[in-house]
């Protein structure tokens, strides 16, 4: 058997990963049966499985991915722009119309819901010291803490991306984004 190069693995593995949002976002979690993701990736189920192990890490490393590319753009620019890339690039976002069928996961598998929380982990810790940071610069409201902030805005994010994921319009979000920003800003 041939040895493949470090470089070709992580190809093969960025190719499943493209495939495979490919496939989630048309079929969600429970519809992209292996056969549509061999189909997806155009890799055979035990290349899939060499690098993923099983659908659900699959998933969840789409998940971990996102969470940190997700993660850079708030520390830089906050959660809202997040929304905004939502809207501005869909094809980027369109696997987490999954959202909805996680939801059921999240409430009844604690496995996984342990499992999707740690792949979420880096989000979280990104929203929150963004706005602790801000807070600490005086650009923040002060009359709530910044974890009250952060459930406000996880929160918006779950119905945003519940919006999008249910196929609702996206005309006048970018204002609704915009009265969401100024409600967190000092002097709102």
């Amino acid at each position: 058997m041939p040895v493949v190069s470090d470089t070709e693995l992580s190809r093969r593995r960025a190719e499943i990963l493209e495939g495979a949002r490919r496939c989630f976002a048309e079929h969600g979690y429970e519809g992209a049966t292996v056969r549509l993701l061999e189909q997806a990736t155009g890799k055979s189920r035990g290349a899939i499985f060499h690098h993923f192990g099983d659908k659900e890490n699959l998933f969840l490393t789409l998940a971990r991915e996102d969470a940190a590319r997700q993660a850079e753009v708030v520390a830089e620019e906050g959660l809202v722009q997040v929304m905004r890339d939502m809207i501005s690039h869909p094809e980027r976002h369109d696997w987490l119309a999954t959202r909805l069928e996680i939801t059921k996961m999240l409430r009844t598998d604690a496995g996984f819901r342990a499992r999707w929380r740690e792949h979420q982990e880096v989000l979280d810790s990104a929203v929150y010291e963004r706005l602790s940071r801000l807070a600490a610069d005086g650009r923040m409201r002060t009359d709530v803490s910044p974890d009250v902030l952060h459930t406000y805005l996880e929160t918006v994010l779950d119905g945003f991306i519940t919006r999008l994921a249910s196929g609702g319009s996206t005309e006048g979000l970018n204002e609704v984004l915009d009265l969401v920003e100024g409600t967190v800003r000092r002097g709102s």
